[in-house]
C-alpha cells in the first residue's frame, strides 16, 4: 500500500462509498469509491489500487494507482502508477506516467498562479532546432517525410 508519508492522513477503505463533495486539510488515501468532487488544497490525494473516483480533484499532489475519471488540478505533481486507469484533463507543474498506466486526456504544464493556469513560455531562436527554424521560415516541414524536403539527418536533440 502506497500511503502518504505524513503522519496525518484520512483513509477511505475498500467497502466505503462516498457521494458528494470532499474537502479537507490533511492527506487522503482512497481505496473505496468517491463520486462528486475532492478539494485538498495544500495536501495530497492517493487513489489506491482498489480506488474508484468519479470526481474533479484539486490537491497539491495526486498519485493514481486505481481508477480516476475527472479533471485534476495539482499545484505540484501528478503521478500515474502502472496500475492507473485515468480519464480527464490535468493541470500541474510536473507529471509522471509509469509504463503500463492508462491515461486519456490533456496535460497542461503550467504555473497555477499565472492567469488561466498557463505559463508564459519564451523561446530564443538559437535554442530551437534547425528543423523548427526552417519550418517557421516556411522552408520545410518540421515533420520529416511529410513533404520529403526535410531529411531525417537534420533532426537534433535540443
Amino acid at each position: 500500500m502506497d500511503t502518504p508519508k505524513t503522519a496525518e492522513f484520512a483513509h477511505i477503505g475498500k467497502s466505503v462509498i462516498v457521494k458528494g463533495d470532499l474537502t479537507g486539510s490533511e492527506d487522503l488515501y482512497v481505496d473505496g469509491q468517491v463520486e462528486g468532487s475532492i478539494n485538498l488544497q495544500g495536501n495530497s490525494l492517493t487513489v489506491g489500487p482498489n480506488g474508484q473516483i468519479r470526481a474533479n480533484v484539486s490537491a497539491k499532489t495526486v498519485i493514481v494507482q486505481g481508477k480516476l475519471e475527472g479533471n485534476i488540478n495539482a499545484t505540484e505533481r501528478v503521478d500515474f502508477r502502472k496500475s492507473a486507469i485515468a480519464v480527464g484533463d490535468v493541470i500541474t507543474q510536473r507529471v509522471a506516467i509509469e509504463e503500463g498506466a492508462y491515461f486519456k486526456g490533456k496535460v497542461d504544464i503550467g504555473k497555477p498562479e499565472s492567469p488561466g493556469g498557463r505559463s508564459e513560455f519564451k523561446t530564443d531562436r538559437d535554442t530551437v532546432s534547425p528543423v523548427a527554424n526552417r519550418a517557421a521560415a516556411g522552408t520545410g516541414s518540421p515533420i520529416p517525410g511529410v513533404t520529403g524536403k526535410t531529411p531525417v539527418t537534420d533532426i537534433k536533440k535540443v
